[in-house]
């Protein structure tokens, strides 16, 4: 169907199940309405506006801790553990890199353990490949989302399959909004397997049920364990990165960790155990942490250089300048900010290097110490699980004919041609504005520091260091975000990894407000990509025109088809909602 009009009545009358402008975290915060206007006059309260939102989020991760599905999450763990079986996170987009991260985090703590403690790894069952990710689309939507995965729950299935779900494993299924088909299908493939299956979400469980009918059915499930993490709407509308996965990676890694603690304790003498150097936690402290560190990034100075920050970046943008930010550890956490800017506010995806066509990504990253295939192992944990799906698996999943008719390349090869490694890249320095940021967390700054200096990265006209941990640093050459916090130690590194994802969503999200990507707290800027953000779409266009729903629904198809004719030509396309909001008003 080539007609856009056509395909937008198709949309209205064939998905209703995707027309999903009733659920909390679609809908707009009455504390961020002004956003957009509020960057503009005084940044420092814009991002205080943010940094409000997250002030939500202790009050529902003290009383998840406390409850008894988190205990009965904690045991499930600890028992997947003794019987060395498998622990399968599942997601889509920003649950499915949370799940990532939680595998690669798992896989460093094992890895680490078996360099700095030998004697005492020899002990244990080495349990480093007991945890897997599974995300819609494979590895590579990562760095680029795959259009279309998160709509199959077939997809989710066959997926989780090929990562070989067995008996007796277990399956945590994540999804913000408790409805995303792909992830609702690792779950009954879960239940399929005989796994144990816990569903983890942010919207009411009353409003699911009453609402989406593949959620009820999921709901309804006595087999299956129900986590509802709902903490209410976004700072901006829709945009789930931000205070539904920050809840979701505390609670699940606060009960992998105090599982993991268990499952040591019991299995290691005492000394062995103490040597590990970890305080013992108890569920409340991951409450405690949290708070202060939300109280620590909220105080002037932080609040200060986080729009000191955004003045910069923005300032880099409006003169054509491109940001390429340097780390190491933390490299995972820091792509995952980077590339979910693209479809949340419609910036130029990361560009493989064999594409020599197609709009530079606004921001990339680098590891300065690894060649690109070592830098993706180093940031995984593993080789990269690319997919290598052909037309028959996608015949055989029922999939929509362009997917069996044009497989897209999703192997390892593909992710390679993503270079986030050492190698000089001079596609980033072509304009004399751009700019090296180095983000340095805690204990790497001096290693990243030299490292920043070094003749690959001289080229850059403007460079930066930004600084999370606890030391106060001087003022040098370069300029100098700081963002002093305590991070406690933790196994996963829970709270390295909290404070990063805390600091960079605001600091992103402050940077396209002031770039009038957002409009009040509205992701005007959103790449509809699938059907819920077709649905998005067509709401904000109405929502900002007073037009019917259908008449925004058949402009943004519309709008869409003008936008895929720009990236054939290889231009940075407008937003199809404000091109199709222009349309109205015309």
């Amino acid at each position: 169907m080539s007609n856009p009009v056509e395909k937008a009545h198709k949309f209205l009358q064939e998905e209703q199940a995707f027309q999903l402008g009733s659920l909390l975290t679609e809908s707009a915060h009455p504390k961020t309405l002004h956003l957009s206007q509020t960057a503009q006059k005084n940044l420092p309260d814009a991002i205080r506006l943010l940094q409000s939102v997250d002030d939500e989020i202790p009050p529902v991760v003290l009383k998840t801790l406390l409850s008894p599905v988190f205990e009965e999450l904690c045991a499930a763990f600890q028992n997947t553990f003794k019987n060395q079986k498998r622990i399968f996170f599942t997601g889509c987009g920003a649950t499915g890199r949370l799940a990532i991260l939680l595998d690669a985090a798992w896989r460093r703590f094992w890895r680490q353990l078996k360099s700095r403690f030998p004697q005492i790894a020899r002990k244990l069952p080495d349990l480093e490949d007991n945890v897997a990710s599974v995300m819609a689309g494979g590895d590579y939507a990562l760095i680029k989302a795959v259009e279309g995965f998160e709509d199959f729950p077939d997809f989710g299935k066959y997926q989780l399959t090929e990562a070989g779900i067995r008996p007796d494993d277990m399956v945590v299924a994540i999804t913000e909004g408790g409805e995303t088909p792909f992830v609702i299908g690792t779950a009954w493939q879960g239940l399929e397997t005989h796994a144990r299956v816990f569903f983890v979400y942010n919207n009411p469980t009353d409003l699911l049920r009453r609402d989406v009918q593949r959620s009820r059915e999921i709901i309804d499930d006595p087999r299956i364990q129900k986590i509802d993490l709902t903490t209410g709407p976004m700072a901006v509308a829709g945009s789930t990165r931000m205070q539904a996965v920050t809840i979701e990676l505390i609670i699940i890694a606060a009960a992998l960790e105090i599982a993991l603690q268990q499952f040591l304790r019991e299995l290691l003498p005492p000394p062995d155990f103490s040597s590990l150097g970890f305080p013992e936690y108890n569920p409340q402290d991951y409450h405690t942490f949290l708070v202060k560190l939300l109280h620590q990034l909220g105080s002037d100075e932080p609040v200060q250089n986080i729009a000191a920050a955004v003045t910069f970046e923005r300032d880099i943008y409006q003169q054509k300048g491109l940001v390429t930010y340097l780390t190491d550890s933390f490299l995972l956490d820091v792509l995952t900010d980077t590339t979910e800017r693209s479809p949340t506010f419609m910036l130029p995806p990361f560009r493989p290097i064999d594409d020599t066509q197609s709009a530079l990504s606004w921001a990339m990253v680098k590891n300065p110490f690894y060649t690109t295939q070592d830098a993706w192992f180093h940031l995984l944990q593993r080789p990269p699980h690319g997919l290598t799906w052909g037309p028959d698996v996608y015949q055989r999943l029922d999939a929509p004919a362009h997917l069996r008719d044009r497989p897209p390349k999703l192997d390892n090869r593909q992710i390679y041609q993503f270079q986030i490694g050492s190698e000089p890249d001079p596609s980033r320095t072509d304009s004399a504005e751009s700019a090296l940021i180095t983000i340095a967390v805690d204990s790497e700054l001096d290693r990243l520091q030299t490292a920043g200096r070094d003749r690959c990265y001289a080229d850059y006209k403007n460079k930066a260091m930004l600084y999370i941990g606890s030391q106060e640093l001087a003022h040098q050459n370069e300029r100098l975000f700081q963002f002093r916090c305590d991070l406690a130690p933790s196994y996963l590194w829970l709270w390295h990894h909290v404070a990063i994802k805390l600091i960079l969503n605001t600091l992103s999200t402050a940077t396209m407000a002031k770039m009038e990507r957002i409009v009040g707290n509205a992701m005007a800027w959103v790449s509809p990509s699938n059907k819920k953000l077709i649905d998005r779409g067509a709401r904000l266009i109405a929502q900002l025109t007073g037009c019917s729903y259908e008449r925004a629904c058949v402009e943004l198809y519309v709008a869409l088809e003008q936008v895929q004719h720009m990236l054939q030509q290889h231009r940075e396309p407008p937003s199809p909602v404000a091109l199709a909001i222009e349309k109205i008003h015309s």
